[in-house]
């Protein structure tokens, strides 16, 4: 009886040691394959799975999430026979377990291989110059054809990105030399467009200001001319009166425009610079009565209700007037 209690515990170890070896746990994010004599059957989902011990067995444990893989720097010969290095990184996701454990030997072998391969490929093709200013487009290129290759594997290509180009020194010093000259000719012509502009803003002011010195100049004339018309107008004016004047039979008139005649002359040899002593030839008499000629003509303009001034005594001699100093 001892002996058949021991045998059915041990056969109740055993089977349950045989049932725990067929309990699989697999993580969020893996995926399993499960083989039966060495043959894919079907693929273990994260969570809970029993795999009958001995008849099957996990395969390969895949990793589903998104992973990143290095590009290992690399020399590479561009188009223009410029040596550069390079290196970059790939993500990338696999999508189909059972195409990534089966269709090829190693994944991450195999992704880094074609990666460089195409990357000398495409880089290639390109000059120095394109190289490092299109990393755009090259990840772009890069990208399209690694993913197609891969797609046979169930591994999608996310992103390829060049994470450094290191030309040659000497071509960094040529291109830095190069930088600093285009720069200066960028400054040169700056500098000139900067002069030009100044100096057609400069013709355009000048212009301006010359039509605006023309204006005032014709403006002045105008104004010179209408002043001298207006004199003139009053002159003829004044000649008209005293021509009207002397027809009624007064000899006033002639009296007021010869003594204006005069005193206009006596003014003219007073501001002459040559002469320092003024002689009057004609008696001061005449110039006294012609004054007298023009208080009659007043009179006779205004009424006859203005006194008659007294005639002063008539001198003997021309008197002599000294020009004022000055």
């Amino acid at each position: 009886m001892m002996m058949l209690t021991t045998l059915m515990t041990a056969v109740a170890v055993l089977a349950l040691l045989y049932v725990m070896m067929g309990v699989k746990i697999v993580r969020q994010g893996y995926r399993y394959t499960i083989e039966h004599f060495g043959r894919f059957v079907r693929v273990a989902e994260p969570g809970f799975n029993y795999v009958t011990p001995f008849f099957y067995r996990v395969g390969r444990r895949i990793n589903m999430m998104e992973q990143v893989l290095e590009i290992p720097g690399q020399e590479i010969i561009t188009k223009d026979n410029a040596m550069v290095a390079v290196d970059g990184v790939v993500f990338f996701q696999v999508l189909d377990a059972a195409k990534a454990a089966y269709e090829v030997y190693d994944l991450y072998s195999a992704i880094t291989a074609l990666s460089t391969t195409n990357l000398r490929t495409v880089m290639g093709s390109l000059d120095l110059d394109e190289t490092l200013s299109k990393r755009d487009e090259i990840n772009t290129k890069l990208l399209s054809v690694v993913d197609q290759a891969t797609e046979s594997w169930g591994v999608k290509i996310t992103r390829v990105e060049l994470r450094d180009i290191r030309p040659p020194q000497d071509i960094v010093n040529a291109m830095t030399r190069q930088m600093k000259a285009e720069r200066e000719k960028r400054a040169v012509i700056l500098e000139a467009e900067g002069m030009r502009q100044s100096a057609i803003l400069k013709a355009e002011g000048e212009k301006q200001s010359a039509i605006l010195s023309a204006e005032g100049g014709r403006e002045a004339a105008f104004r010179e001319a209408e002043a001298r018309e207006r004199a003139a107008q009053a002159e003829a004016s004044a000649t008209k009166a005293v021509s009207d004047a002397i027809e009624q039979g007064s000899g006033q008139a002639i009296n007021y425009f010869i003594a204006q005649k005069y005193v206009e002359a006596v003014a003219e040899f007073a501001r002459s610079p040559n002469a320092k002593t003024i002689l009057f030839p004609i008696e001061a008499t005449q110039l006294i009565g012609t004054l007298g000629g023009i208080g009659e003509l007043a009179r006779e303009a205004l009424g006859s209700s203005l006194p008659r001034p007294p005639a002063p005594p008539a001198p003997k001699t021309a008197p002599t007037v000294p020009k004022s100093q000055g």
